[in-house]
Protein backbone atom coordinates (compact mmCIF):
# COMPACT_ATOMS: atom_id res chain seq x y z
CA UNK A 1 0.00 0.00 0.00
CA UNK A 2 0.67 3.46 -1.01
CA UNK A 3 1.47 6.44 1.99
CA UNK A 4 -0.34 9.11 1.51
CA UNK A 5 0.23 12.38 3.54
CA UNK A 6 -2.34 14.95 3.63
CA UNK A 7 0.20 17.68 3.94
CA UNK A 8 0.37 21.34 4.14
CA UNK A 9 3.38 22.63 2.69
CA UNK A 10 2.95 26.45 4.89
CA UNK A 11 2.60 24.30 8.20
CA UNK A 12 5.80 23.43 10.02
CA UNK A 13 4.91 20.34 11.56
CA UNK A 14 3.48 18.71 8.25
CA UNK A 15 7.08 19.54 6.79
CA UNK A 16 8.73 17.98 9.68
CA UNK A 17 6.23 15.10 9.25
CA UNK A 18 6.84 14.45 5.78
CA UNK A 19 10.89 15.14 5.99
CA UNK A 20 10.71 12.25 8.80
CA UNK A 21 9.45 10.10 6.63
CA UNK A 22 11.99 10.76 3.84
CA UNK A 23 14.81 10.57 6.37
CA UNK A 24 13.31 6.49 7.14
CA UNK A 25 13.78 6.05 3.53
CA UNK A 26 9.88 6.18 2.32
CA UNK A 27 8.23 8.79 -0.46
CA UNK A 28 4.72 9.36 0.08
CA UNK A 29 1.97 10.67 -1.94
CA UNK A 30 1.59 13.98 -1.13
CA UNK A 31 -2.20 15.12 -1.27
CA UNK A 32 -2.15 18.87 -0.82
CA UNK A 33 -5.48 18.26 1.30
CA UNK A 34 -6.43 22.69 0.74
CA UNK A 35 -6.13 22.19 -3.05
CA UNK A 36 -7.49 18.58 -3.07
CA UNK A 37 -9.89 18.69 -0.35
CA UNK A 38 -11.32 15.05 0.80
CA UNK A 39 -14.36 14.64 0.94
CA UNK A 40 -16.66 13.51 3.63
CA UNK A 41 -16.97 10.11 2.95
CA UNK A 42 -12.71 10.46 2.87
CA UNK A 43 -12.67 11.82 6.60
CA UNK A 44 -14.76 8.95 7.59
CA UNK A 45 -12.92 6.35 5.96
CA UNK A 46 -9.74 7.38 8.09
CA UNK A 47 -11.49 5.96 10.80
CA UNK A 48 -10.17 8.54 13.09
CA UNK A 49 -12.25 10.18 15.86
CA UNK A 50 -13.78 13.73 14.03
CA UNK A 51 -13.25 15.65 17.60
CA UNK A 52 -9.15 14.77 16.76
CA UNK A 53 -9.73 15.80 12.89
CA UNK A 54 -10.70 19.15 13.65
CA UNK A 55 -8.01 22.26 14.14
CA UNK A 56 -9.90 23.73 17.29
CA UNK A 57 -7.83 26.86 17.45
CA UNK A 58 -8.36 28.06 14.11
CA UNK A 59 -12.34 27.26 14.80
CA UNK A 60 -12.55 28.81 18.14
CA UNK A 61 -16.54 30.14 17.14
CA UNK A 62 -17.31 26.17 17.19
CA UNK A 63 -19.00 24.82 20.47
CA UNK A 64 -16.75 22.07 21.59
CA UNK A 65 -19.69 19.66 22.42
CA UNK A 66 -20.38 19.18 18.54
CA UNK A 67 -21.04 15.57 17.11
CA UNK A 68 -19.02 13.66 15.03
CA UNK A 69 -21.03 14.51 11.80
CA UNK A 70 -21.45 18.24 12.50
CA UNK A 71 -17.56 18.49 13.02
CA UNK A 72 -17.35 15.93 9.66
CA UNK A 73 -19.90 18.16 7.96
CA UNK A 74 -17.74 21.27 8.81
CA UNK A 75 -14.49 20.01 7.97
CA UNK A 76 -16.08 19.04 4.49
CA UNK A 77 -17.02 22.27 3.91
CA UNK A 78 -13.73 23.90 4.98
CA UNK A 79 -10.53 21.87 4.48
CA UNK A 80 -8.55 24.43 6.25
CA UNK A 81 -9.99 23.36 9.89
CA UNK A 82 -8.25 19.72 9.38
CA UNK A 83 -5.94 18.76 11.67
CA UNK A 84 -2.25 18.47 9.99
CA UNK A 85 -0.50 16.23 8.29
CA UNK A 86 -1.97 12.97 8.27
CA UNK A 87 -0.56 10.18 6.97
CA UNK A 88 -2.42 7.01 5.46
CA UNK A 89 -0.36 3.79 5.94
CA UNK A 90 -0.83 0.35 5.56
CA UNK A 91 -2.35 -0.08 9.32
CA UNK A 92 -4.38 2.53 9.51
CA UNK A 93 -4.27 6.85 9.68
CA UNK A 94 -2.18 8.60 12.16
CA UNK A 95 -2.48 12.86 12.58
CA UNK A 96 1.16 13.64 13.10
CA UNK A 97 1.16 15.63 15.86
CA UNK A 98 3.83 15.18 17.35
CA UNK A 99 5.71 14.24 13.77
CA UNK A 100 6.91 11.13 15.68
CA UNK A 101 3.23 9.57 15.67
CA UNK A 102 2.70 9.04 11.55
CA UNK A 103 5.27 6.49 12.41
CA UNK A 104 2.51 4.34 13.89
CA UNK A 105 0.54 3.44 10.50
CA UNK A 106 4.03 2.04 8.88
Amino acid sequence: MALILWHNPRCSTSRKALALLEACGLVPDIRRYLDDPPSRAELVALNLPAHSLIRWKDAPELPRDLGDDQILDHLAAAPKLIERPILIGPRGAAIGRPPEAVLDVL
